[in-house]
């Protein structure tokens, strides 16, 4: 059934995804504050700066307007970074007129209140203005979306029929999507990994070979997992696409941009160097912050995570912290 959708965020990924949803036959507004960008999707139907090579379906029509944009949408799709989350949803509260499906793919945790993006969106979105909140997630590049590759990923939500709408709002012949229940472990998988994607494009970058980085995906699944079951998460999620599968399409990838800002402090860069020269967010470096300080919180153990975290904000050599974290006391594998 043909729906109406805002997408909320006309990044690569909001973008990729506004194109499969009007692939299916769905009618799609893309909202952005950029003046330059909502025309430049209007006229020239491109996305140049995220997208180079995609040519928008012209059936899609970008407003400055947020009113406008959600006006009787039946589904409202949140695609703007983990920073901004909090006051689009604020902004969209105050316009909604209705109570579309709320979706949100994006993936991080809130700084200081390291709070879920869910749990945002639940605190700023009155119950009169969201029907559910499902979270859109897993192992996807938008360049490969964009090119019709296949892909798999997770709708979550604590009701399973909500999850089954966006299920069947993106289901087609190269995206594929699969439901679950576990909000928690879907979220938390989606944010821990752009820590792990850090440090494997550290190694890379240092020149470690294959060993170390399936050592650093490894145990980094291992902590995501050890926090993510703390914070109430079932452990099985995080051997699915919002877990293992996520991780190794963000810790192997040129497409990934936290693998390719760790891959550039290996290579003995300064993080703000690095944030400049990226032109895009980099969820990890924040959510690492957000990560250790829950962890410590929480009292989980995050040796990789902790080791990150001092080379963002504690200026240590990447060198230095390699070898330290090697040298660490003998463990048993499943050693918490």
């Amino acid at each position: 059934m043909k729906q109406t959708v805002a997408v909320l965020g006309p990044g690569s990924w909001g973008t990729a995804l506004a194109q499969v949803l009007a692939e299916n036959g769905h009618d799609v507004r893309i909202w952005g504050n950029n003046p330059a960008q909502i025309k430049e999707i209007n006229e020239q139907h491109t996305n140049k700066h995220y997208l180079p090579d995609l040519k928008i379906n012209e059936s899609i029509r970008a407003y400055e307007e947020l009113g406008a944009a959600v006006k009787e949408a039946d589904a409202v799709l949140f695609v703007v970074p983990t920073k901004a989350m909090r006051a689009v949803a604020h902004d969209f509260a105050q316009v909604a007129e209705n109570q579309p499906m709320i979706i949100h793919a994006s993936k991080g945790l809130e700084q200081d209140t390291h709070k879920r993006i869910s749990e945002i969106l639940y605190e700023e979105i009155p119950a009169e203005h969201r029907r559910g909140i499902v979270v859109l997630s897993g192992p996807s590049h938008a360049e490969e979306v964009a090119v019709r590759d296949i892909t798999t990923i997770t709708a979550a939500s604590e009701r399973l029929e909500d999850a089954a709408y966006v299920q069947d709002l993106f289901m087609n012949g190269y995206f594929r999507i699969y439901t679950n229940d576990d909000v928690i472990g879907v979220e938390t998988g989606a944010a821990l990994k752009n820590i792990i994607a850090l440090g494997a494009g550290a190694i890379h970058g240092l020149g470690f070979g294959d060993n170390a980085k399936a050592a650093i995906m490894t145990r980094g699944l291992a902590e995501i997992s050890r926090l993510g079951v703390a914070m109430g998460a079932d452990p099985l999620t995080f051997i699915g696409l919002s877990g293992v599968g996520d991780l190794i399409v963000t810790g192997t990838s040129i497409h990934s941009r936290n693998w390719r800002a760790g891959n550039l402090l290996g290579q003995g860069h300064k993080l703000d160097e690095v944030l400049e020269n990226m032109g895009m967010i980099v969820e990890g470096v924040s959510t690492t912050k957000a990560a250790y300080e829950l962890s410590r919180q929480l009292n989980v153990e995050m040796p990789i995570t902790e080791t990150i975290y001092r080379v963002l904000y504690e200026d240590e050599d990447v060198k230095q912290a390699a070898k330290e974290i090697m040298l660490r006391d003998g463990k048993t594998e499943k050693e918490f």
